[in-house]
């Protein structure tokens, strides 16, 4: 049956298309239909991810993921706490030279296992670790339970239309071979850039190309070979090949040393793995590890590019590009799949927003404001992490190609106390100290301000950080996400402030003393119609109690100011004091960041 015939039977109209169904696109399914907008998602694959690929779920991510029900399965399934506390630079992996497997130095990644007070000041959510195979299938579960019979795989969007009123979509069934259109308001297109930049005239700009990469998926007992449980992610450089290698747990159903698959990552120079078989990718890799006879079975050999793109436009017309659609990175530093995640966020709360009446349609030119200044960074920082790898490898000493015995003797001048061997050795431990950005990056992952037609500055000066990427300094600056604090009620329930932002809602936390812009507030949700809540929270006297300070310490108001809150947890407007014409002042800045005149009274 041809798409034109199909077209004249079957058409189905929705709100919200969705192309792609990995971590951005189930995201994205899972907050519409939190946010009540119905949505249909369809994917070219046949199944979730096949590929252990991303793992790493910083913090606010897991908070979204928190949002939408399904953070305590993650968690279930997750390296626990203890095991991704923790990564180690080794000399090799196993051999027969003693010192094979060596330790060479360990750093604290991820909050050291959320003990870090950084770590645990930042959010009630600490970070995890699970690989795509393992999230996807949680995330797809979820997204069915929230919209029945609206996740299709295996369903391909051929081509795509759009026109001043929606877009039009022909979807090819690959189950039966049957095509239906669909006709959609807005499209987000989550489909890791395979067809929907492409169909748009989008194109990319080219950030950076590291290296070649082959990766192998594989089931060993490697339990006496990998030392320190503690270590999620092990760096090996090599003296059999002379190159940079990385080994990685990846569970099921245990973890460190004793987990039952892993995942091996070495460099290759030049032209890379690309012409090379599955078998020598295989032989090179135990040739690294120094395992040449452990059982061990290969799921999957893939070759890639370490590179980072970044997509020249967010959106085109009706259409917005989300997640790998829209940048990819690097996968050190695990900013990647977060990054997609909260492009998710940001976008689906605006939509809803738009659909629903709340706020003119020009909110959703803030999408790409907001997030590809971001996302930029979030590339740039996954492509300086990957070059700092590299730049320790030759402050190790180590030379591709060369005999494995001139290797092994850089290697062991790191272990030396011979005075001739110092200044090597404080360069190798210097390269390593650089690394630690690589996962203590919280200032990346929380640090940034949006600017953007949906956010109303203050007169408050830009911050100088102490550390632009380690130290994340929480603020309520307009622009800002919310910071974490726990607050009690009456009886000593305790929640995080997180959770009073209710999905789709805006949140006006006063002072102490703020009655006046709660009761303004008020008004303005009443004679607009719009999804406002409002508290007040002080030590001693509000509706609720911040029996910590934590909030005190952070929320940059007296007890006469207040601070509005978007549905996506990020600060849009505060004051820092009173007002004599609260309601006045707020309806303006509310009405800035819903793009239309609210009326005061």
């Amino acid at each position: 049956m041809s798409i034109e015939s199909a077209v004249q039977t079957t058409t189905i109209e929705v709100p919200v298309l969705i192309i792609g169904g990995g971590g951005a696109g189930l995201t994205c399914s899972m907050l519409l239909a939190q946010l009540g907008i119905e949505s249909l998602l369809v994917s070219a694959l046949p199944t979730t991810s096949t590929l252990p690929k991303a793992h790493v779920l910083n913090q606010r991510t897991m908070e979204i993921l928190d949002d939408v029900g399904i953070a305590e399965s993650i968690y279930a399934k997750s390296t626990p706490a203890e095991n991704m506390a923790a990564m180690g630079w080794y000399g090799g992996f196993a051999g027969a030279d003693p010192d094979y497997g060596r330790l060479i130095a360990k750093l604290e990644t991820w909050g050291a296992g959320y003990t870090s007070a950084n770590w645990v000041q930042a959010s009630p959510c600490r970070s995890a670790n699970l690989p795509q195979i393992r999230l996807e299938p949680i995330m797809k579960a979820r997204a069915e339970e929230l919209s029945p019979g609206a996740v299709r795989f295996h369903h391909e969007m051929v081509k795509l239309e759009q026109d001043s009123d929606g877009v039009t979509a022909w979807i090819k069934n690959h189950d039966d071979g049957t095509e239906y259109r669909v006709r959609a308001r807005y499209v987000l297109g989550c489909d890791g850039g395979r067809s929907v930049p492409r169909m748009l005239g989008i194109a990319y700009d080219g950030l950076g190309v590291v290296a070649q990469i082959a990766t192998a998926h594989v089931t060993a007992d490697l339990s006496k070979l990998a030392k320190d449980p503690d270590v999620l992610i092990r760096w090996i450089w090599c003296p059999g090949i002379g190159e940079m290698a990385v080994l990685v747990p990846m569970g099921p159903d245990h973890w460190g040393p004793d987990s039952e698959e892993w995942v091996f990552h070495v460099t290759y120079q030049g032209e890379g793995p690309k012409n090379l078989t599955n078998e020598q990718i295989e032989a090179n890799m135990r040739q690294a590890l120094g395992i040449s006879d452990a059982p061990m079975t290969i799921h999957k050999v893939t070759r890639w590019t370490l590179e980072g793109v970044l997509a020249e436009k967010f959106r085109s017309g009706r259409v917005f590009l989300v997640g790998d659609a829209a940048h990819r990175h690097p996968p050190t530093g695990g900013l990647g799949l977060t990054s997609g995640i909260q492009d998710s966020q940001n976008i689906c709360w605006k939509l809803a927003a738009v659909l629903k009446g709340q706020a003119d349609e020009s909110l959703l030119n803030t999408y790409e404001a907001e997030r590809r200044p971001v996302d930029a960074r979030n590339v740039t920082r996954s492509l300086e992490n990957s070059r700092a790898h590299m730049e320790a490898g030759r402050a190790f000493g180590l030379i591709p190609g060369a005999p494995v015995e001139q290797n092994w003797a850089q290697f062991k001048r790191i272990w030396s106390d011979k005075p001739e061997d110092a200044e090597h050795r404080h360069r190798a431990l210097r390269a390593i100290r650089l690394l630690s950005m690589e996962a203590n990056e919280l200032n990346v992952e929380y640090g940034y301000s949006y600017r953007s037609a949906a956010i109303v500055p203050d007169e408050s000066p830009a911050p100088k950080p102490i550390d632009d990427i380690r130290l994340y300094e929480p603020s309520t600056r307009p622009g800002c996400p919310l910071p974490h604090a726990w607050i009690d009620d009456e009886s000593g329930n305790r929640q995080a402030l997180k959770n009073l932002v209710v999905p789709g809602r805006f949140l006006l936390i006063a002072g102490e003393d703020g009655q006046d812009w709660c009761s303004a507030a008020k008004t303005l949700a009443a004679v607009n119609d719009l999804p406002v809540d409002v508290l007040r929270i002080g030590h001693i006297d509000g509706d609720l109690f911040d029996t910590r300070l934590a909030w005190a310490q952070f929320r940059g108001i007296s007890a006469k100011g207040a601070v509005l809150v978007r549905p996506d947890r990020v600060v849009c407007w505060r004051s820092t004091d009173g007002s004599s014409n609260a309601t006045g002042a707020l309806a303006e800045a509310l009405g800035k960041v819903l793009g239309r005149a609210l009326q005061a009274s």
